[in-house]
């Protein structure tokens, strides 16, 4: 588990700082900076790990790993600013006493609120995307909707046997009442008797939660046609 804070990072700007959503955001006509610091929990607090993020336009260049206990460059922009942190002995001694200070002490906050913790069950329904009644492969969407924690493993199976070579996934998006969604997609043919199968894992469920997807029959034993693109709206 991941949550992301707000802590006192040591970055110096004399440009206007807004505070969104835990994170500083540095703007200007020219560039963004926008510093992270994240908290991972492992088995509660058993292992914890702080990470420290600094991205320049989007890319991340330099970085703090409670795990290594110094700043790593992931850039040559990162290299000179790891250094200098490095060798400021106040600031490494500050992001490694934040594991106890603002790691642990923000996860019992969390405790105590509910978050941590929190399991939702998703919901799990398949869907028949069909655009060109001619072509001999269909596309079958399962969307899974509103769980929580956003960790998820979605399968498709046909007739028993995982597919994997023709299958796409979205993001996996925010619902905006802490919950989340995905839509994972199987390119296929579909044949009379065919039985797809759409398996989610999530640590809300005991076990793997599995939908079944048949084609419908007509009167004259063909396959009946959706035509037509499922619509996808987040948040509904």
């Amino acid at each position: 588990t991941a949550f992301i804070f707000f802590t006192a990072l040591p970055f110096v700007l004399l440009l206007h700082i807004d505070l969104i959503h835990g994170e500083y955001t540095v703007e200007s006509a020219d560039y963004v900076i926008e510093g992270k610091a994240e908290c991972h929990y492992m088995n509660g607090t058993q292992r914890v790990r702080l990470l420290e993020r600094w991205f320049y336009n989007q890319e991340e260049f330099v970085y703090f790993d409670s795990d290594v206990g110094y700043y790593i460059p992931k850039t040559e922009f990162g290299r000179p600013a790891a250094e200098n942190w490095n060798k400021n002995k106040d600031i490494i001694e500050q992001r490694k006493a934040e594991m106890q200070t603002f790691c642990i002490y923000n996860y019992g906050a969390f405790e105590t609120v509910g978050i941590t913790g929190r399991r939702v069950k998703p919901t799990i329904k398949i869907s028949l995307i069909h655009e060109d009644p001619h072509s001999e492969h269909h596309m079958l969407a399962c969307n899974v909707n509103g769980f929580y924690p956003s960790e998820i493993e979605v399968k498709w199976y046909r007739n028993g046997v995982e597919e994997s070579a023709q299958v796409q996934s979205t993001d996996i998006f925010q619902n905006g009442d802490w919950t989340f969604q995905v839509l994972v997609m199987l390119e296929t043919e579909i044949t009379k008797g065919d039985t797809f199968t759409c398996e989610v894992l999530h640590s809300s469920l005991e076990t793997p939660s599995r939908v079944d997807w048949h084609p419908q029959e007509s009167d004259s034993g063909k396959k009946k046609v959706v035509t037509g693109i499922v619509g996808f709206v987040l948040g509904t």
